[in-house]
């Protein structure tokens, strides 16, 4: 799930990221791994907050959560993943509190809208909610979730094209470039 996820930001963030000269291009996996943290650590705190938590979060990938840009990030919690990217790219990367945010809008939305459009649609199995609750339930993206990643493309996973970026992405967690 971390990989497709990852791919939706990627597939976002060109204006945002990728033709921003506020973040080096040496840089742009790492913004995008920021981007991923937020995503996954906000909702993993979600479902760690009861059962509310879980409901909550099981409302917003069920598309119960106001679907549309500004619908989507008013919700609670889209706008706590919205200020922990926030804070993340202002703190790696030195970006002011507008020039951050200003990211974080126009990546997130689509990013979580694709996202669940995935998740709701049966004829799309890149995303669906057992495996998203397995990940968020488990508390942490840990070394075995990195592994797994890593496994997927190293033995050749389907997503050929982005193998690159998810390489970069890795070797970013490890110290890398």
């Amino acid at each position: 799930m971390l990989e497709q996820l990852m791919g939706l930001i990627q597939d976002h963030s060109q204006d945002a990221i990728v033709n921003n000269p506020a973040i080096p291009n040496e840089h742009n996996n790492d913004a995008m791994q920021t981007i991923l943290g937020a995503i996954t650590g906000g909702m993993q705190q979600q479902a760690q907050s009861g059962q509310g938590g879980l409901a909550g979060l099981a409302g917003l990938l069920g598309g119960q959560a106001g679907n549309g840009g500004s619908g989507l990030m008013s919700n609670p919690i889209v706008a706590g993943i919205a200020q922990q990217a926030i804070g993340g790219l202002m703190q790696k990367f030195g970006l002011g509190n507008s020039a951050a945010s200003g990211i974080v809008a126009q990546v997130l939305p689509g990013v979580l809208g694709s996202m669940i459009s995935k998740t709701n649609d049966p004829n799309d199995n890149s995303f669906n909610m057992t495996d998203i609750m397995g990940v968020m339930a488990d508390g942490k993206v840990d070394m075995s979730d990195v592994m797994n990643i890593a496994g997927k493309f190293m033995g050749g996973g389907q997503q050929g094209g982005a193998a690159g970026g998810l390489g970069g992405l890795l070797g970013g967690l490890f110290g890398g470039k």
